[in-house]
């Protein structure tokens, strides 16, 4: 039996590391976040889940309203801890890839990509086997998505991060043995310009 798993990466919001819990989407993300369910309207979700973070949750809201449904928080699918929140980067995205490039390393009060893939994984197998069968719409964070990713294929690396978008949608299929038989990405930025 295959489950699908509908991986939604939040739409924009505006970066602020004292606010990462409770920043809401900007007007461009709640405007993507309509697209995000324009497009999810047409899987015939079953089940929404989400990271307790604001913005992940925005990203999904109009869907579960269309839906009638309750939206299930999972603080599991929260973003990832790359480092105290005090801790500043000269060079953010260089940090990022030596995080990817060395998966047990971790920043000062950061989260290793092992410990973030786990957390990801836990999450997800709890979902799968709870909602087997069904399809599942997960509100996500981009770094934990490709994390997570990462564990059934070691493509879902650094550059696959670096290309996704705020908002994406990777549709994935999970067979009974809980290993990935199929990814497609469901947010062609190209085809949704109006």
């Amino acid at each position: 039996m295959i489950t699908e798993v509908y991986f939604v990466r939040h739409a924009h919001s505006v970066f602020s590391l004292e606010n990462e819990e409770t920043r809401e989407l900007s007007e461009k993300g709640w405007r993507d976040a309509e697209r995000i369910t324009q497009i999810l309207s047409q899987e015939n979700i079953n089940q929404i889940i989400s990271s307790s973070y604001v913005r992940a949750r925005q990203t999904v809201e109009g869907l579960a309203k269309l839906l009638d449904q309750e939206i299930e928080l999972d603080p599991r699918f929260r973003e990832r801890d790359l480092a105290a929140r005090n801790h500043h980067f000269e060079n953010p995205e260089e940090a990022m890839q030596k995080v990817f490039s060395n998966p047990a390393y971790k920043f000062p009060g950061g989260e290793t990509n092992l410990e973030v893939q786990q957390r990801g994984i836990d999450g997800l197998r709890d979902a799968v086997k709870k909602y087997k069968g069904q399809k599942i719409a997960i509100g996500i964070h981009g770094n934990i998505m490709a994390c997570t990713m990462n564990y059934f294929d070691k493509k879902y690396d650094f550059e696959f991060w670096k290309q996704t978008t705020k908002p994406d949608i990777y549709k994935l299929l999970i067979n009974d043995d809980f290993e990935l038989v199929a990814c497609e990405r469901l947010w062609k930025e190209e085809l949704l310009r109006t």
